[in-house]
């Protein structure tokens, strides 16, 4: 655990933190140690050790270890959209946009997989417990980005549509994404594929899926076992409405 000496250990003296100094010191040096260890083995009394610090002294930044990774991950949702807009930013047209958005998380994630499994597969957001609140409002904003890139891809505009869309690009972002993470992606599955062409292939999917989904007009019900079915709205018979 303790591999974060060669950022906050470079002797063993204890040493003085300005106020707000010693959380950013913190932040910083756990973001390198749940890269090599996993979120889940983060320990506030190693990080006070290798700071020089009481053990006592994270808890005047944090409340406990889950504050820290929340803010933590909260940075991490930060950073990932500053790298997606940089990434947009010169794009003209909305499938590059789209693109160029999807490769960008897919790097972060390639770059990042820790904090990526802090941020989207931990229980920070899905918790029945209290929630950071300013985690909660950063995260919701980065998929109200993201649901915004795929509206302009969408054949249909309808927030059914959308929404839809734009889940079935995550889920095919995201799925690659673990499976890239967790080396399921065995040599016989990608057979002469390259990486670089199969993260091409993911991405293409990605982007062309948006334009073949669409629900037909009319609103839906379901029937006795819960099936959904399609209610058209019209002229009954006689000219009674359905």
């Amino acid at each position: 655990m303790l591999t974060l000496l060669t950022m906050l250990e470079k002797n063993t003296a204890p040493r003085r933190y300005h106020h707000g100094s010693l959380g950013h010191a913190l932040v910083a040096a756990s973001r390198v140690e749940i890269e090599r260890w996993g979120y889940e083995s983060l320990s506030l009394r190693d990080l006070a050790a290798a700071a020089g610090v009481s053990e006592a002294a994270p808890y005047r930044h944090f409340k406990d270890k889950r504050a820290l990774l929340a803010t933590l991950a909260t940075e991490g949702f930060r950073d990932l959209e500053k790298r997606a807009l940089t990434t947009i930013a010169p794009e003209r047209t909305p499938i590059s946009r789209m693109t160029a958005g999807a490769r960008a998380y897919l790097q972060f994630a390639d770059e990042c997989p820790q904090l990526f499994r802090l941020m989207f597969v931990s229980d920070l957001l899905t918790t029945k417990g209290p929630r950071d609140p300013v985690f909660v409002q950063v995260a919701n904003k980065f998929h109200v980005q993201f649901e915004a890139l795929v509206a302009g891809i969408c054949r249909a505009k309808d927030d059914k549509t959308v929404k839809a869309a734009s889940l079935a690009v995550w889920s095919i972002l995201h799925g690659y994404a673990l499976l890239r993470m967790g080396n399921r992606l065995m040599p016989f599955m990608k057979g002469p594929l390259s990486d670089e062409e199969l993260c091409g292939t993911i991405l293409a999917a990605a982007v062309a899926s948006p334009a073949s989904i669409g629900f037909p007009r009319g609103r839906s019900t379901s029937d006795q076992n819960g099936h959904a079915r399609r209610v058209n709205v019209g002229r009954g018979v006689k000219g009674k409405p359905q």
